[in-house]
């Protein structure tokens, strides 16, 4: 068996990258990230893209600040399906926490759908512990672009980040 080796970097997510995320999830979506670029602008998030050389992404995720105090929230983690199970959202969260801390915040908390026991799974093997149940709910787009509610259970975790 071969191996390819992809040299990636991680960076702020730009409006101009989101033309070749549709394997992020639908319009919608894309277009409600599009909003939360605006927040980056505002400082009030952090938006990351990790990328290989030729720079366009092939995972993102989000860091809201505002969600609890002292608190950086990640949301909206995606990693394309060709290449989950590579490290690579590894690499996004760890990312994502280093930000959390230059920000001088001691603690990171996400929530993931009790439907997805590998994500769940890769969070706790990164040093998350669940602390909470709650529903959670969103638009969604279906094929037809009509717009559905999407309704779910989530875990919440959380981790103590250190220097």
């Amino acid at each position: 068996m071969s191996s390819v080796v992809l040299r990636l970097s991680v960076r702020d997510l730009v409006e101009a990258d989101l033309a070749s995320c549709g394997w992020a999830g639908s319009e919608h979506h894309l277009a409600r990230v599009a909003e939360q670029l605006e927040r980056a602008r505002l400082g009030e998030v952090d938006y990351l893209a990790v990328c290989p050389k030729a720079d366009l992404p092939v995972a993102k995720g989000g860091i809201d600040y505002q969600v609890k105090d002292g608190v950086g929230t990640l949301w909206q983690l995606a990693v394309h399906p060709a290449l989950q199970s590579c490290g690579i959202g590894t690499l996004l969260i760890e990312a994502a926490e280093l930000r959390i801390r230059s920000r001088g915040l001691r603690q990171a908390e996400l929530a993931v759908e009790e439907s997805n026991p590998r994500a769940r799974a890769l969070y706790e093997r990164l040093g998350y512990v669940a602390y909470d149940r709650r529903p959670d709910s969103w638009d969604q787009q279906g094929p037809d672009g009509s717009l559905h509610r999407y309704e779910t259970i989530c875990t919440v975790m959380r981790k103590e980040l250190t220097q």
